[in-house]
């Protein structure tokens, strides 16, 4: 099976393996014990050209560019004659998927002959990643922030609405709120720093031309993004750097709390980049879920979006996938409807 993760900065493609043995008689039931994790046999293959979007949303054609060459690629390599399945992971599904849901399907039949299909948000994979078919709450948050939380009977996901509107704790939030705080003391306005503004200077020049530097790119939310890791840097020392980071820990608590499920005691995973940052956040973040959420179940990530992807397609091959379907979280295209393949080995 292929897997597939686009986001915001490129697309990285892997090839795994998984399913029934050779021998296997017996027909493979939703509710039998999970099998083991997919094992990639190659890749991932990465393109840090991100998948354009247009007027009716992610181009399937930049993504089919960039995809194909990359899948034939590792089949060629696995000597892989077919796919059982395809699950594409891609960052504005929900909102901006409909050219791939409309043009997707029939482009990978024809092209590599692929029968099913699983078109996933990022969010989605993300926790299928982190959490694979287990009820329960993801934080994901990087350049942006997203809560996505499922009972297994419905997805639930709470901001993700992007560096302008929302994202709110996110990479992007953070060092946007640490660049304001450094312009705030260039001013001589409260709730200025010192500290913060000698790092903004480090890092991106005189605070006069910073304007300048940052609204005319069109990756602004990743170079907002990059200040992040200086603002956690500073949490020990400065007052300001600390507010900032227990603020983003409370949006991506209230966030989790909005989404998760009501009932037993879900499990709570995080997983980006965002969180390597460590105590800085991790120890505020800690106590602001230990009072909104007191019943969750805290585990590490068993993975990344890609290993999400590659458990959907892998399940979805297996006709064996226990998440739920929705046209714009989790869209699923088969030879057949997936209700009538559920229950059986794949071809």
């Amino acid at each position: 099976m292929l897997a597939v993760d686009s986001g915001g900065s490129g697309l990285r493609v892997a090839l795994g393996a998984h399913g029934v043995s050779d021998d296997a008689v017996a027909p493979v039931r939703r509710d039998d014990p999970a099998p083991p994790a997919p094992v990639r046999l190659g890749g991932p293959l990465t393109s840090r050209e991100p998948v354009r979007t247009g007027p009716r949303g992610i181009s399937a054609e930049h993504l089919l560019d960039q995809l194909l060459p990359m899948a034939r690629r590792l089949m060629a390599e696995a000597g892989a004659g077919r796919l059982g399945a395809v699950a594409v992971g891609a960052a504005g599904l929900a909102t901006l998927g409909a050219e791939l849901r409309e043009e997707l399907p029939a482009a990978l039949k024809h092209e590599l002959g692929v029968e099913r299909l699983a078109l996933a948000a990022d969010a989605v994979t993300a926790y299928t990643g982190a959490l694979g078919t287990r009820a329960g709450v993801v934080i994901a948050a990087g350049t942006g922030m997203i809560a996505i939380g499922t009972d297994l009977t419905s997805w639930h996901r709470a901001d993700g609405w992007g560096h302008l509107l929302g994202d709110c704790g996110g990479g992007a939030w953070i060092g946007r709120a640490g660049l304001e705080a450094a312009l705030r003391a260039f001013d001589g306005r409260p709730g200025g720093s010192a500290a913060l503004l000698e790092r903004a200077e480090e890092r991106f020049g005189p605070m006069p031309e910073l304007p300048g530097l940052l609204y005319p790119r069109g990756d602004r939310a990743a170079v907002l993004a990059s200040f992040a890791p200086d603002v956690a840097g500073l949490c020990g020392s400065d007052p300001v750097a600390a507010g900032i980071l227990r603020t983003a820990a409370r949006h991506m608590a209230e966030s989790a709390a909005a989404v998760c499920p009501a009932d037993g005691e879900p499990h709570l995973a995080f997983t980006g980049g965002l969180f390597n940052v460590g105590a800085a956040l991790l120890e505020p973040l800690g106590e602001e879920l230990a009072e909104r959420l007191p019943k969750v179940r805290p585990v590490l990530a068993a993975g990344d979006p890609l290993d999400g992807a590659l458990r959907i397609a892998a399940d979805l091959a297996d006709g064996r996938l226990a998440l739920p379907l929705d046209e714009r979280m989790l869209y699923v295209v088969a030879e057949k409807p997936y209700q009538d393949i559920q229950g059986q080995n794949s071809p």
